[in-house]
């Protein structure tokens, strides 16, 4: 495992890498919102900014990128534009918002401005390539995701759905009697939560089932016509033990410790420092874009840090086995900490040189862990 770190622009410094060098690119690049009035959330990544990750990313190459609820359109256009192929929209979903709403009193006590915060959307997109998913595995290792690698655990014993295949029913034949899916767990989905019992709570507190289905009707030969299919196939009813919040990935919030493992040389800087001026202890501290719940300072002032356990898990979903990951908007190096931690290269990229060192100290100290370790 090696990474690079660089301080500059990123459309800059990917100038310097080679045309379809880097396995996957997993970053939480700016919202576009002016956070906390600094300069480097003022937009979202441009288009020529997105044309130079598209570059340097191997044909079939997946990128993973945050964006804000509010400006994930202009992001998503951006990655569009810039030649890369929408795959997906994963939802992160968290229950640790706070809403900057502007409440009103008279006539109007109960309104206001704003929702409480409780999602950040990520923008799945994939490099395009000529040859077919397998041919381009074969020569890139890139241009499918590990869907095994990132499977949910689960106790339950895993059967297929009730009405078998389409292809079964297009050309007459059978589905295998039982049918059961990998025992590493469940299919990975586009929702991850952070597990939060506010969060837990809001899924149906009910568990997946299928009713007790009959045969009905007659088959009818195939006339060529679309939805031209045979009836249903007999099923016996079914009920999950397990309820629906329990089938997505989850993820806690960054806690203190692992935002400042590695730093234990620095100086700690005040949550009012670290969140704009806002007041010690106060409500508006725990918002999530703000730290998280951050109210006692950390060593890590970088005010957007994302769990590494988070990070991993998309740096697993879309990097081949000993590949190399792109972080162009690199922050605090959550994702360095977690491309090293699972056996990837890693190079990163952030145009604040006080960041990279932080960034620098954290991803040394997760390789340390990872060597001795193995």
């Amino acid at each position: 495992m090696t990474y690079q770190l660089h301080v500059g622009r990123c459309e800059n410094v990917l100038k310097t890498l080679p045309d379809n060098s880097v396995d996957a690119i997993v970053t939480d690049p700016p919202y576009g919102l002016s956070f906390m009035n600094h300069k480097w959330d003022y937009d979202v990544p441009t288009v020529e900014q997105w044309q130079e990750c598209l570059r340097v990313l191997k044909p079939g190459g997946h990128l993973l990128a945050f964006g804000g609820s509010r400006t994930y359109h202009r992001l998503v256009v951006n990655v569009e534009d810039a030649g890369f192929e929408i795959r997906d929209q994963i939802l992160w979903i968290y229950g640790s918002g706070f809403p900057k709403s502007h409440n009103l009193d008279g006539d109007f006590d109960g309104w206001g401005t704003a929702l409480k915060p409780a999602h950040e959307p990520i923008v799945m997109a994939r490099k395009p390539f000529k040859k077919t998913v397998s041919a381009n595995m074969a020569e890139h290792g890139t241009g499918a995701i590990n869907i095994d690698a990132c499977r949910i655990p689960t106790d339950e014993a895993l059967n297929g759905g009730a009405g078998g295949l389409l292809s079964h029913q297009r050309d007459g034949t059978e589905p295998v009697a039982a049918y059961e899916q990998a025992p590493e767990g469940r299919w990975p989905a586009n929702i991850i939560h952070d597990g939060s019992d506010v969060v837990v709570s809001a899924f149906p507190d009910a568990k997946g089932q299928q009713g007790d289905l009959k045969e009905t009707g007659r088959a009818r030969p195939s006339q060529g016509r679309y939805g031209d299919m045979a009836p249903p196939k007999a099923h016996v009813a079914r009920v999950e033990s397990e309820k629906s919040a329990a089938r997505f990935f989850y993820c806690a919030k960054v806690k203190p410790k692992e935002r400042d493992e590695g730093l234990e040389r620095f100086i700690a800087t005040s949550a009012s420092e670290m969140t704009g001026g806002r007041k010690e202890g106060s409500v508006g501290i725990n918002d999530p874009r703000a730290g998280a719940g951050r109210t006692s300072g950390a060593k890590n002032n970088h005010p957007t840090v994302k769990p590494i356990a988070l990070m991993s898990y998309l740096c697993r979903l879309i990097t081949p086995l000993g590949g190399t990951v792109l972080d162009p908007w690199m922050g605090s190096g959550s994702t360095g900490r977690a491309a090293i931690e699972e056996g990837f290269n890693f190079i990163g990229i952030d145009l604040n040189p006080d960041y990279v060192t932080i960034a620098s100290a954290r991803i040394a100290h997760s390789l340390k862990k990872t060597t001795e370790a193995a």
